[in-house]
């Protein structure tokens, strides 16, 4: 048994923080990545049953704590993101560990009789004898979706843990997984046990709870400010830093000059009026570009989210100031911010009035023509969709039919967005709310964060992800999220209280870059290599005759084509950087 670390120090600089770590009573050894952000008050716990301390590191309260009360039930306490790793040398047994949401990823799989593991799949690579076959059902999925779902990695064998799970293996290679939370009975205790009370006191709440945990997420032996986009998401974290902070916060964002593409203006002005230090760096076109090179390696695996390239760069110039930077990602999922779920339930409200016969004719009518154009070719599919599920996956895809573009890929059905699970009861908004909180919010939102700001060594915290902040949004009655038609509403009454309304109400332009224009021009000539038919043909991974097409379509001004094409340009690259000529 043979466990490594590489460090990025925020607690207890000091060797009594290093790692491995073994626990007082030689029982465990741990490598662990993430931040416990309620460590002093169980620390205070153990303290009282008698445990001291060397530091103060979180590591070493978790490990006094698994003495104390056991891996489960210790875990079950504990607020914050995490991987880890816990050998137990009593019972010759290895435990890996991931925090609820998945905000820090976790790999693992067998090379032989030897269990691999490891916070990047890099790592894993440089095991000798490690097979490197791309598993193609995986690659389906990629290609729906843009990102690899877990517990599925792009290598056959080599899965993530699920979030929110243990992994439990014996020196037999015996190998368990079960969960310690689950959000599905988060839901309906919620439903059992709903929020009651005035519009005010459902505000009051909410921003208390937040409160208390920007508190515990400021904590840090190192320099700490925020990203500010100048949303709802991160202006509410922000203002509540600012309460908390005795000095001002420094706060960071990124600009665009082309029009459509730019929020910097808007994070700008809560900036001056919250008071914070704030930094912002408008960017060339040639500067984002830039880091597309980089983006294999800094991702792991195919990736395909074009706001990796804004959130890598203002990680970057946020390192320059800080090593912690609080974010307000997990907004939109706990408390229905994104307009898709709008647009999802207008457009199956719609279908569903259609009976079922009749749809699936007027959609196949549709085809032919809504195969050049964007909101009628989703309209002519969704036509055709059984189910609401169904549906919501269909605008959640890149590629609706990756079997037509991944050849000998196969989608397991188990890992289809349309065939979750969802808890009894729910609307239709907070149905869409729950898969995007499995799904899309683990393997896409998250993965693009974490691994933007590691690779420039910043840490990035996310309070709206706290588990108690999640149970709590849970029991809120749905009016507080969404009321008349505005989402977020109890988020944004939270920021009301702190920032002028003309300030934040405002469309969403999101974290976006021109990729239409760099596919048409600077980047074509790196596009059309990575594509080439011939190079196609050799590597065996998608259809030449169908990438062609999608090409000429992108080129000829179908820009809603732009995304499909991307993620073929990020699989292209990734594999480029994994297998060099």
């Amino acid at each position: 048994m043979a466990v490594g670390h590489r460090r990025l120090s925020i607690l207890d600089l000091s060797i009594e923080g290093h790692q491995p770590m073994r626990s007082q009573n030689g029982r465990y050894v741990m490598v662990f990545n993430g931040e416990i952000y309620n460590f002093a008050p169980i620390r205070r716990d153990l303290e009282e049953l008698g445990h001291t301390f060397r530091g103060h590191s979180d590591t070493e309260v978790m490990l006094a704590a698994f003495v104390a009360w056991g891996l489960v039930p210790a875990v079950q306490r504990m607020a914050g993101q995490f991987a880890f790793a816990l050998w137990d040398r009593e019972l010759r047994r290895l435990h890996l560990v991931r925090d609820r949401f998945g905000e820090k990823p976790l790999y693992y799989g067998l090379l032989g009789s030897t269990l691999l593991f490891g916070s990047e799949l890099k790592a894993l690579r440089a095991r000798p004898g490690f097979s490197a076959e791309i598993d193609r059902d995986a690659l389906a999925l990629y290609a729906r979706h843009g990102y690899v779902p877990a517990p599925l990695s792009i290598f056959r064998g080599i899965a993530k843990l699920l979030p929110g799970h243990v992994a439990s293996v014996d020196e037999a290679g015996n190998t368990s997984v079960a969960p310690y939370w689950r959000l599905h009975d988060v839901v309906e205790a919620g439903r059992r046990d709903p929020l009651t009370g005035s519009d005010e006191e459902l505000i009051s709440a909410l921003e208390g709870r937040l409160s208390d945990t920007i508190g515990e997420e400021m904590v840090a032996d190192v320099p700490l400010g925020a990203l500010l986009s100048g949303g709802i998401d991160s202006t509410s974290i922000v203002a509540l830093m600012q309460r908390r902070a005795p000095r001002p916060v420094h706060t960071f964002t990124i600009g665009f000059d082309q029009p459509g593409f730019n929020e910097a203006g808007h994070a700008k002005a809560v900036a001056q009026h919250l008071g914070t230090v704030h930094q912002e760096l408008y960017l060339r076109a040639d500067q984002a570009r830039d880091v597309i090179p980089l983006l294999p390696a800094i991702y792991d695996e195919p990736f395909a989210d074009s706001s990796q390239i804004p959130t890598f760069l203002v990680s970057q110039m946020a390192r320059r100031h800080v090593t912690v930077a609080l974010s307000g990602d997990g907004g939109d999922e706990m408390f229905g911010g994104y307009s898709r779920y709008a647009q999802a339930r207008d457009l199956w409200g719609s279908a569903a009035r259609v009976p079922r016969l009749l749809r699936s004719v007027a959609g196949a009518l549709l085809a032919p023509v809504a195969a050049h154009t964007g909101r009628l070719d989703v309209t002519s599919q969704l036509l055709r969709q059984p189910t609401e599920l169904a549906a919501y996956e269909l605008l959640m895809s890149q590629w609706n039919r990756p079997a037509g573009l991944v050849l000998g890929g196969n989608e397991p059905a188990a890992l289809k967005l349309a065939n979750v699970q969802v808890p009894h009861g729910l609307g239709f908004v907070e149905r869409m709310m729950y898969v995007d909180s499995l799904n899309y919010l683990p393997d896409d939102i998250l993965v693009k964060v974490d691994r933007a700001s590691m690779a420039v060594s910043l840490e990035t915290r996310a309070p709206l992800l706290d588990h108690r902040v999640a149970e709590l949004a849970w029991r809120l009655p749905f009016s507080a999220k969404v009321r008349a038609g505005t989402s977020k509403w109890a988020l944004r009454e939270i920021v009301y209280r702190h920032v002028p309304r003309d300030l934040v109400d405002r469309p969403k332009a999101g974290f976006a870059v021109p990729l239409a224009d760099w596919i048409r021009g600077p980047l074509r000539q790196w596009a059309r290599a990575l594509t080439e038919p011939a190079r196609l043909r050799q590597e065996g991974f998608f259809d030449p005759v169908v990438v062609s097409q999608l090409h000429d379509r992108v080129e000829a001004g179908q820009q809603h084509r732009v995304h499909q094409l991307w993620v073929i340009l990020m699989f292209q690259a990734w594999l480029a950087a994994i297998e060099p000529t």
